[in-house]
């Protein structure tokens, strides 16, 4: 499990992606989300500039991304 700490109001699926490191850049983290492959709360999330808050657990192929 990965704990990521939110500074601000939000931050968007693809760029919460590569600051934790689970994709090396933003074309992938874009293809992912498109492909289906990220949820954010159980979810299947295919926007990419979805907004992640504080309380949303997004998970991705073995991650799992809780947001403080």
């Amino acid at each position: 499990m990965i704990n990521f700490t939110l500074d601000s109001e939000y931050i968007h699926l693809i760029q919460l992606l590569k600051a934790v490191n689970v994709v090396e850049n933003g074309g992938e983290a874009q293809a992912v989300v498109s492909e289906g492959l990220v949820s954010c709360n159980g979810v299947t999330e295919f926007r990419k500039r979805y907004k992640v808050r504080k309380g949303d657990v997004i998970e991705f192929l073995q991650y799992k991304i809780v947001v403080d």
